[in-house]
């Protein structure tokens, strides 16, 4: 292992263009640049930025029924949802290679009748690294998105450092992170839609027990940002105006927060890292070396597609 060096991440509190693909691809491009230009050679987007986390949206669904009004609503979200490769990730990567940075972008994923909430990972030439798609939608996610099967939990060894993570409450299935830390990340990416104050115990807490820096990314939305002609916006007639209020954080090894949390409002925090924080976290805890005790416990991923 190369002695660690410093370097600065961002993670970046927005809102999609929401239910509209292309101009959420070009606001991601937009605000990568934003960031790179603050000095970020790591730059994290919320979960499902493009096309939007539909929050406050019931698809037309009830135990026993789905309506016409939310299969047109579907229609409309997975006709705005991503390819993978497309024209969309491309641009993504160009956005990245622009920029000379890593870029991650939390996406919902399109692949012929399903969708799923992923995770994408560009490098700073542009090309696609890999994705994760979330092994476990949460609640009425799953009327919309679909389940990983595994082979997708995986991290990235670059020059920064190892980079992973998981996607919302998938951070709170432990032998999930058990996974993650076993593939060594030290920079760990928490993309969610979680804005209680209580999610910031959990990612103080993944920092501590993983010995890893985490950047926890949400979006800020409010209900004025929808647009008035999806099926089933009267709906959203319940909600608050300040829908999401955000909640995006940098976290160090030893659990002390570098950035944020960040509140009401859209922004791009960042902070330098230094790997060797990583290291001296280790001296007392090592979750899968020293502090392990493989004699009683074991963990076996299936990691195959299927």
């Amino acid at each position: 292992m190369n002695l660690p060096k410093k370097f600065m991440a961002a993670v970046v509190q927005a809102a999609p263009v929401l239910f509209d693909r292309e101009a959420s691809v070009e606001k991601a491009c937009r605000l990568a640049s934003e960031a790179a230009a603050k000095g970020a050679r790591l730059v994290l987007l919320p979960e499902s930025f493009i096309p939007a986390y539909p929050r406050g949206l019931t698809f037309g669904a009830v135990v026993g029924s789905r309506s016409d009004q939310g299969r047109s609503l579907w229609q409309r979200y997975w006709e705005n949802s991503v390819d993978v490769p497309g024209p969309d990730v491309d641009a993504l990567g160009e956005a990245a290679r622009q920029s000379n940075i890593y870029l991650a972008v939390g996406i919902t994923e399109r692949d012929r009748g399903t969708l799923y909430c992923s995770l994408l990972y560009f490098g700073p030439d542009g090309s696609l690294l890999g994705k994760h798609r979330k092994l476990k939608p949460t609640a009425s996610e799953r009327l919309i998105w679909g389940e990983d099967d595994g082979s997708t939990l995986t991290s990235f060894p670059t020059e920064l450092g190892i980079i992973g993570g998981l996607i919302c409450w998938e951070n709170y299935m432990p032998l999930a992170r058990m996974a993650m830390y076993m593939k060594g990340v030290q920079i760990y990416l928490a993309p969610t839609a979680d804005s209680r104050d209580a999610w910031q115990a959990t990612m103080r807490h993944i920092a501590l027990e993983g010995r890893c820096f985490v950047l926890g990314c949400n979006q800020y939305v409010t209900r004025s940002m929808y647009p008035t002609d999806i099926p089933g916006y009267e709906e959203l007639a319940s909600q608050p105006e300040e829908m999401c209020r955000g909640g995006s954080v940098i976290i160090s090894p030893m659990g002390e927060v570098l950035a944020g949390p960040l509140f009401g409002e859209e922004g791009i925090l960042t902070a330098e890292l230094d790997l060797s924080e990583v290291v001296k976290g280790k001296f007392d805890f090592d979750v899968v070396g020293h502090y392990n005790r493989p004699d009683i416990f074991d963990l076996n991923i299936r990691g195959v597609p299927k």
